[in-house]
């Protein structure tokens, strides 16, 4: 279903909790697309919509989204649980469909929505927001450009107080955000995935991890979360044999920094006494960056899409890609930290 060139695509949200509602106001607010519906099982939630959108209809039965002929697509911001039994009920009905991160709660489920979307020929997307960020955009225009050199690893930090999930560990919750960046920047799978981490607060749902991600070519990256930590920390390093980067996503200015920075190691030495490393430390500067709302980026990259019939940058691959790895870190987390292979590690195209 494609709405007609003479108006406005017309999208339906369901879930309209944390995230849902900045759907909404973007998707009401870019020039091709309009929100025709919203759906939420709180009547409270519901009413509180309706007061912002007036011009908008409610519904607490997701058949109503799904039954609306007037409806070109919808956008899924549900709990992780709820992603594949809504996500397979857009596609039959016949409307593209946009799914917030993570796709599903396994690999298979991700094939089951790919399959569907591939027969039906409709749109669909996965919300890894940070792919839209011009910072993310801008750090893989310098790693490509070969100024910090070869990237040899990542660390990522994402921490906070809370919120905590009921369905799903810290990983599931926060991890996707940085998978995605990683697999983004490198455009590489990694072949294995080490994941250790602790349950403090609710039994059987661990509140801290910390997940390694091995590539083919000997990079690797680490990635920590947590809800139980007092500060909120949303940040990256990124090591090269030439300088160093590190991208902080809280700074309200200058996210992104590159550090003239490096360890030399001497070419030639005929003897342990004759090694020495020699420390390079050169200027600090951080690159310009034009600052865009990303979640209005993907909502009109996602109508493009629609529009003209080509691939979405995060896809049901891409969304499949993190869900895989999420997969392997739980099977790691089982087997106490042991290193989990990949099925399928491949080399992606360049972006």
């Amino acid at each position: 279903m494609t709405a007609s060139a003479s108006r406005r695509l017309n999208v339906g949200v369901v879930g309209c909790g944390y995230w849902g509602p900045n759907l909404v106001r973007n998707f009401d607010s870019i020039e091709t697309t309009q929100i025709k519906k919203v759906c939420d099982a709180s009547p409270e939630r519901l009413a509180h919509m309706k007061r912002l959108y007036p011009s908008i209809d409610v519904a607490t039965d997701f058949d109503e989204l799904v039954e609306d002929p007037e409806i070109d697509a919808i956008a899924v911001a549900t709990p992780v649980q709820l992603h594949h039994r809504l996500g397979m009920k857009c596609l039959e009905a016949g409307k593209h469909t946009f799914i917030e991160k993570p796709m599903a709660l396994s690999s298979a489920q991700c094939d089951d929505l790919i399959d569907l979307a591939h027969r039906n020929r409709l749109t669909l997307m996965i919300g890894h927001t940070f792919i839209y960020t011009s910072e993310v955009r801008k750090i893989k225009d310098i790693l490509d450009s070969g100024e910090i050199g070869d990237v040899l690893y990542i660390s990522a930090r994402r921490l906070n107080l809370g919120l905590f999930q009921k369905d799903i560990n810290v990983a599931w919750d926060l991890a996707p955000h940085d998978i995605s960046i990683i697999l983004f920047l490198l455009g590489a799978d990694p072949v294995t995935v080490n994941c250790q981490g602790k349950a403090h607060v609710a039994e059987g749902i661990e509140d801290v991890t910390n997940m390694s991600l091995d590539f083919a070519d000997g990079r690797f990256a680490t990635i920590m979360s947590s809800w139980l930590d007092p500060n909120k920390v949303r940040e990256m390093t990124i090591v090269g044999s030439k300088k160093m980067l590190v991208y902080n996503d809280i700074v309200a200015q200058e996210k992104i920094k590159i550090y003239d920075k490096r360890v030399e190691v001497p070419p030639h030495y005929d003897t342990f006494a004759e090694f020495r490393f020699a420390y390079h430390y050169g200027d600090i500067y951080s690159p310009h960056v034009q600052q865009i709302e990303p979640l209005r980026v993907e909502c009109e990259h996602f109508a493009n899409c629609i529009a003209d019939g080509s691939a979405p940058m995060t896809d049901g691959a891409d969304g499949k890609k993190v869900v895989e790895i999420l997969e392997a870190s739980s099977a790691s987390l089982r087997r106490n930290g042991a290193s989990i292979p990949l099925a399928r590690p491949d080399v992606r195209a360049q972006a």
